[in-house]
């Protein structure tokens, strides 16, 4: 028979047959299986509605591992953290998840809520010890996480609890250099300048944020920086400049901020 399902009565009458031909039918006989167990789908399910009455009794049962992971490999407490639901992200550290648990590309609950940009769930997981220096797989940390999800109050309270602004990942990309690469946000590269970030950071390929910014064709962010002191002249490990860039690919709006700037 097909798997039973949870919760059924399901009747079964046996029948014999001699090898003569005759048969005989037994008395039927009825038996019902049991409520599925619960397992990490429930858990999962009860953080994905928001559940906090569903979310207690599954880890109340002591029958659920509290940080199993789903096919993504984010548990519960990275489900819950992502959708901020502060609450759950509560129950689930009180009933012992792990707050610097990764995934398998390196991030932790911090990251994901300093992207996600829930300055409450950030401000609780670090009461609770989560660590901003902690780095994923590609050399990120909770900072550079906080830059390109662009929220400026989380963005703020990470540089005023100490994270330091000019950390780099693996490619050598500071918060900054996210900014230039990823969004063009001009606000968020304002924050961070004015906490120090320097704004004529080189990575591993002599690339500048002003370098960058340029290429993306992020005339805001390149007023920004150019305003905050960027050289547009330092040369990249090809020897080409900003301004040069600004030329080959033919930026006339960026290229007469450069003229300004003389």
């Amino acid at each position: 028979m097909d798997p039973a399902e949870p919760k059924t009565t399901y009747t079964f009458r046996l029948k014999v047959t001699w090898p003569s031909g005759q048969q005989r039918y037994y008395p039927s006989i009825s038996v019902s299986t049991e409520k599925e167990p619960l397992n990490g789908r429930n858990l999962h399910n009860a953080v994905i509605r928001s559940d906090e009455l569903e979310l207690c009794r599954v880890l109340q049962s002591i029958k659920v591992t509290v940080d199993v992971p789903d096919k993504l490999d984010f548990t519960p407490l990275m489900v819950a953290v992502m959708k901020g639901f502060t609450s759950g992200v509560q129950i689930l550290v009180h009933h012992g998840a792990d707050v610097n648990k990764k995934n398998n590309s390196g991030k932790d609950s911090l990251m994901l809520a300093c992207f996600h940009g829930h300055l409450d769930v950030v401000q609780f997981l670090r009461s609770c010890g989560a660590s901003w220096s902690y780095r994923d797989g590609s050399g990120c940390c909770a900072l550079h996480w906080a830059a390109a999800g662009g929220h400026l109050p989380v963005l703020q309270y990470l540089i005023q609890d100490g994270c330091e602004v000019d950390v780099r990942d693996d490619t050598s990309w500071t918060p900054l250099m996210i900014v230039s690469v990823m969004t063009g946000d001009s606000a968020v590269a304002s924050v961070l300048i004015t906490a120090g970030a320097d704004a004529n950071v080189q990575d591993r390929d002599g690339k500048t944020p002003l370098m960058v910014a340029v290429l993306n064709n992020y005339e805001h962010l390149v007023k920004i920086l150019l305003d905050r002191g960027a050289d547009p002249n330092i040369q990249n490990q090809a020897g080409v400049s900003a301004v040069q860039m600004a030329r080959a690919f033919e930026r006339k709006n960026i290229i007469s901020l450069f003229v300004d700037k003389k």
